[in-house]
């Protein structure tokens, strides 16, 4: 049997090679990348620089706070124009979960508005650009705020590195809950170069909105500035939008990833963030 050893690993390696004389790349298993409920050691530390960082180690899944991905050096809660502090609020907070049980979530609010006032967790410096990317959490927002015509709140979104010194280089993939003329709430999945400026737009009248109770928001991202990258957004696993084409602009490489964020044009707002997730790309 020894002797068939090589004469066996020659023909896996003959049906391997595709018609130009390369190999054929298996795909790779998605890794998780990063999970946590909150629970444990957690806690959300001091202001510092404009930011809150999230510290400590989850007992429950055996990840640390803060997130660290693709290259990034930093992560943290970004406070925005606060207005010396009172415009904002971000704290753990114990409340009923989506199971019915007590759990520990991140609580963020915006208080009122003095510019830009918005508390964006982001993932800052990132090194790498992503082949694929997948992020999931439940959240539950408020019922007053996104009430009367013209109304929004970002939740989502992602900025490459040319995209606050360019109007036309770089790009952004971002995600809303807005109010339409008539003042009927809606989901919209936008990519852009500037903000005036969507390079696409995709909005949803028919998935739910729920409004102070749970649901599981998942975004999906195939990092690629040609026509085989791809997007898509789902709210309790229903598609709310996808996206078939680049997901950066020119090449642009990948700058920051907001993974939570509380920022719109009513206030106050308001949400409980749980069981985030971060995969090299669809779970399995």
């Amino acid at each position: 049997m020894k002797t068939l050893v090589p004469y066996i690993l020659a023909l896996l390696l003959v049906a391997s090679c595709n018609k130009d004389g390369g190999t054929d790349s298996l795909p790779s298993t998605p890794q998780l990348l990063f999970r946590s409920g909150f629970e444990a050691n957690t806690y959300v530390d001091e202001v510092k620089e404009g930011y809150q960082v999230i510290r400590g180690k989850d007992d429950e899944t055996g990840f640390t706070w803060p997130i660290n991905i693709l290259g990034s050096n930093f992560a943290g809660i970004h406070r925005i124009e606060d207005d010396g502090g009172p415009a904002i609020q971000n704290f753990m907070d114990t409340v009923v979960g989506v199971d019915g049980n007590q759990t520990t979530t991140l609580f963020q609010r915006v208080n009122y508005d003095i510019g830009v006032t918005q508390t964006p967790y982001q993932i800052n410096n990132v090194l790498e650009n992503p082949t694929e990317l997948y992020m999931s959490y439940w959240m539950k927002i408020d019922d007053t705020s996104l009430n009367g015509p013209d109304n929004w709140r970002a939740i989502w979104e992602y900025k490459t590195k040319k995209y606050n010194t360019s109007s036309t280089d770089g790009f952004r993939m971002i995600a809303f809950i807005t109010t339409d003329d008539n003042g009927t709430a809606h989901w919209l999945f936008q990519g852009d170069t500037n903000p005036a400026e969507p390079i696409w737009q995709e909005r949803n009248y028919q998935v739910p909105i729920p409004r102070e109770e749970w649901f599981k928001v998942e975004y999906y991202l195939k990092w690629s500035e040609d026509s085989d990258g791809y997007a898509s957004m789902r709210v309790n696993g229903n598609l709310v939008a996808e996206h078939y084409g680049a997901t950066t602009n020119r090449g642009d490489n990948l700058d920051f990833i907001i993974l939570t964020q509380v920022y719109g044009n009513t206030h106050p707002m308001h949400q409980w963030i749980d069981d985030v997730e971060i995969w090299s790309g669809l779970p399995q």
